[in-house]
């Protein structure tokens, strides 16, 4: 039979098929209708270019195509005109923060700097040699007798032009909007979460638009796409190990529903550190501006137990090398940490004195520069000794910090649920509970009726008792609720709690766990016991070993010289004796590939756009309209919680 009789053949079939239907649908019999279903995305291959990775941190958002080599790095920052004349300004803090101003700050502050100076004493130089401790009052005797000198009548910095009323500025000329120019300064992330306040701009809603704004107009004017073509993009959001779900579902929403990207995948920081830095498994330690973010991570997937947020980083340093400044009569004195230009300028002059080397030593002379709008240039000189130090050594004994009656370690908790996603885990725990218990009954009913009815009532009472024993604490009808509500990560709890005091009843063994991790949560620990924690709270010795021969530093809070160093030292005298023996080699990463740590997990996002396996993880427009926040639970790569 040739083809075209084999065509012909298949179009009469064709035909009959469609004859036999309108004869049914006279008869009455009536097609089934198709339920309406999204149509599958077909698989195709994705160009990289037309992805976008924004990775949004507290003082910098970097954003770019994941074919570029380099993000856009600007500051985080908006300024909105006033709606009406005479209306009061508002500034967000940058490095004044709650808990500085109670009456045992400064106290507290000393406390914290004696312990800094005994342990700049007790380590030895490389030469074997102990320190001479630097007094304070040595620097001062010169630092106040300083003058400036005049490199330039004008700075050639100016404010920026608000001469026809802009709605808003973002970036660098949101920070040079001059203080008396009718406007407000924003910055929508704090510490790693959505800034979401009290005061004028502080609510979700208005931190989401600054947020839409900022990122549109970055991706408008530095990567030159028109807004109406975001249609064509997709996007590739990182968020913080430890997230809030209400606001990465709003994130998801403004960036898919708002901004009309076509697809989304959203991914945790530290995971797309170890993407970008070639490493399959690290304990990544994200020292940021305002937080500093632990977690270790293994073949791609973050161990929730090991998650561990201080509520602290590299502007606290900021601020304590401020203040050791000022004991050391800092020639520069109307430094203000209310003004942000000086507050820029504070975060230039440690980023370029401070380290963490500790055969630096003695008094040493330096210089630095003043380049204000409405300003000539000034040049300062400035004496410092051990100041240089003991500054990012706060971050080790961050009592030095002097903050009080504030949350300084944070840990993941479980979701407390979500309207919009009944069938979420504790839906499942529940459900499971109840399954377990009606497969134990119908089991238990086969036993008694071999055994006879005689004693069936008595045993069925016990077997009521072993259900209730064997029910998951807090599992099952309105048990789960309180579970959601009271879990804060058991392995973390068992750590500090001891396994074998578990065993006690629910209620006790909560509101024990509660406690104990509330006065957890309330002692700011050092970086180095945040890492030896975090790292003890993975599940095997197998794993541990793997943590600490890889321990991985990015962001740009522990850029000093020396820190590799220094960092290694303190973990392999604080590490368990155990480990000691156990462990071939600890070492510690901090440029990995000679890489700009800031920039690891932004380029990790970008490798991630490159997998194949990402083909899984996307969720596309229509699928968050219909479903909403359920894809995030079906298609984010970690455990949504």
């Amino acid at each position: 039979m040739t083809q075209a009789e084999k065509e012909q053949d298949n179009g009469k079939e064709k035909e009959k098929e469609r004859d036999k239907e309108k004869e049914r649908e006279q008869r009455g019999v009536k097609r089934p209708i198709a339920p309406p279903t999204i149509t599958e995305p077909l698989q195709e291959q994705i160009q990289s270019n037309f992805i976008i990775i924004i990775h949004p941190g507290s003082r910098t958002l970097r954003i770019g195509r994941a074919t570029d080599n380099l993000p856009i790095t600007i500051p985080h920052v908006i300024a909105r005109r006033h709606k009406q004349s005479g209306q009061l300004r508002y500034e967000d803090a940058w490095l004044l923060r709650e808990g500085l101003n109670k009456p045992e700050s400064n106290e507290q502050r000393q406390n914290g700097l004696k312990m800094v100076d005994q342990a700049i004493w007790s380590k030895k130089m490389s030469n074997g040699v102990r320190r001479t401790p630097v007094s304070a009052e040595q620097a001062r005797a010169y630092n106040c007798q300083i003058r400036p000198a005049v490199l330039d009548s004008s700075s050639r910095v100016k404010w920026t032009n608000t001469a026809h009323h802009p709605p808003h500025l973002v970036g660098e000329e949101a920070l040079y909007v001059k203080p008396t120019d009718c406007y407000d300064i924003h910055w929508p992330v704090l510490r790693g979460q959505l800034n979401v306040h009290a005061g004028p701009g502080g609510s979700l809603t208005a931190v989401l638009a600054d947020l839409e704004t900022i990122w549109s107009h970055v991706i408008q004017k530095h990567l030159e796409i028109p807004l109406k073509d975001l249609k064509y993009y997709r996007c590739i959001l990182l968020v913080p190990d430890i997230y809030n779900r209400q606001h990465v579902k709003e994130l998801v929403s403004m960036l898919l529903l708002n901004m009309d990207f076509s697809a989304i995948i959203v991914h945790q920081e530290s995971v797309c550190a170890t993407f970008g830095s070639g490493l399959s498994s690290a304990c990544v330690v994200d020292v940021g501006d305002q937080k500093t973010s632990l977690c270790c991570v293994e073949d791609g997937v973050s161990h929730r137990n090991s998650r561990l947020s201080l509520a602290y980083g590299g502007s606290d340093v900021t601020r304590i090398f401020f203040w050791l400044l000022q004991r050391a009569g800092f020639p520069y004195r109307d430094c203000q940490l209310s003004n942000r230009l000086d507050c820029q300028l504070l975060q230039q002059v440690k980023e370029t004195l401070c380290h963490l080397d500790q055969d630096i030593s003695g008094l040493q002379d330096h210089e630095f520069q003043t380049r204000f709008p409405d300003a000539p240039a000034l040049l300062y000189q400035v004496r410092l000794g051990d100041e240089k130090l003991q500054a990012p050594m706060g971050l080790f004994y961050p009592s030095t910090f002097g903050i009080m009656g504030q949350k300084m370690t944070l840990l993941q908790y479980r979701s407390q649920g979500d309207s919009e996603d009944p069938h979420d885990e504790l839906y499942l725990l529940a459900t499971h509970s109840k399954q377990d218990q009606s497969s134990k009954s119908a089991s238990d009913r086969k036993v008694l009726s071999r055994s006879g009815g005689a004693l069936d009532g008595d045993m069925s009472g016990q077997g009521g008792v072993g259900e209730l024993s064997e029910m998951p604490r807090g599992g099952g009808g309105g048990g789960g609720a309180v579970q959601g509500e009271m879990e804060i990560g058991a392995t973390q709890a068992e750590c500090l709690m001891g396994v074998g005091e578990a065993e006690e009843p629910l209620s006790t063994h909560l509101s024990r766990k509660t406690a104990i991790m509330s006065q957890f949560e309330g002692k700011a620990l050092g970086l180095d016991k945040a890492i030896l924690h975090s790292i003890d709270c993975c599940a095997s010795d197998e794993t541990k070993r793997k943590m600490y021969s890889s321990i991985l530093v990015v962001g740009g809070g522990l850029m000093f010289h020396g820190a590799q160093e220094f960092l290694l030292h303190r973990i392999i005298n604080k590490m368990p004796p155990s480990f000691r023996r156990l462990v071939d080699n600890v070492e510690v990463i901090t440029r990995p590939k000679d890489m700009d740590p800031r920039l690891i997990s932004w380029k990790g996002g970008a490798v991630l756009a490159c997998l194949d396996t990402t083909q899984e993880m996307w969720i596309h427009q229509r699928e968050w309209q219909r479903f909403g926040v359920r894809m995030l639970r079906e298609r984010a790569a970690f455990v949504w919680e």
